[in-house]
């Protein structure tokens, strides 16, 4: 029975497990969007949140609990540079839900569930930072004819500037006595 477990094994050793969480969130830190199976990005979003929560404040008691999370390994340390320097100022405001998993269809060989997981502040799809409003105009009854009656005198303005003078018609080259025969 699952009664109080509240962490799937994915078929591994807790140390295999840890190794593997640790992996993946360093991955999910350095390129920002990962591929993985549903199952391990759902535990990821479970291990990887806490570590981004704690680097909104930046303390060196925090620095060595995500360090310790990264897995102490040599790339650890630019990670948590990067961790505290680029991302933590993006997600500060945010109250949680710093991943987004998307689901994809299933992979080839053995049909297993895939999925993206990203940072939610780092996909400029979704983002509406990145976009800009377009501007709209309110249309309203009082005062559309009148606009309307301008626009199609400024247009009628510029079109008769813009219309080249007509020269005259040249003269027949032809001599009058060919046209009597």
């Amino acid at each position: 029975m699952k009664h109080g477990k509240k962490f799937k094994s994915l078929s591994r050793t807790k140390s295999h497990r840890k190794a593997l969480m640790g992996n993946l969130a360093s991955e999910l830190v350095k390129h920002k969007r990962i591929k993985t199976t549903l199952t391990k990005g759902k535990e990821l979003r479970k291990y990887i949140e806490p570590v981004l929560t704690k680097c909104k404040e930046d303390t060196t008691h925090n620095r060595r609990l995500v360090f310790k999370a990264l897995l102490n390994n040599e790339q650890a340390k630019g990670l948590v540079t990067e961790l505290f320097r680029e991302v933590a100022p993006k997600i500060m405001d945010r109250p949680g839900g710093y991943t987004r998993i998307i689901k994809l269809p299933p992979r080839q060989g053995d049909n297993a569930p895939m999925c993206y997981i990203e940072l939610v502040d780092y996909n400029e799809l979704y983002s509406s930072e990145g976009t800009t409003e377009k501007k709209t105009t309110r249309r309203s009854r009082r005062g559309g004819a009148k606009k309307a009656a301008e626009t199609t005198e400024a247009v009628a303005d510029k079109a008769v500037e813009a219309k080249p003078k007509a020269e005259p018609k040249a003269k027949d080259t032809k001599p009058a006595d060919s046209e009597e025969e």
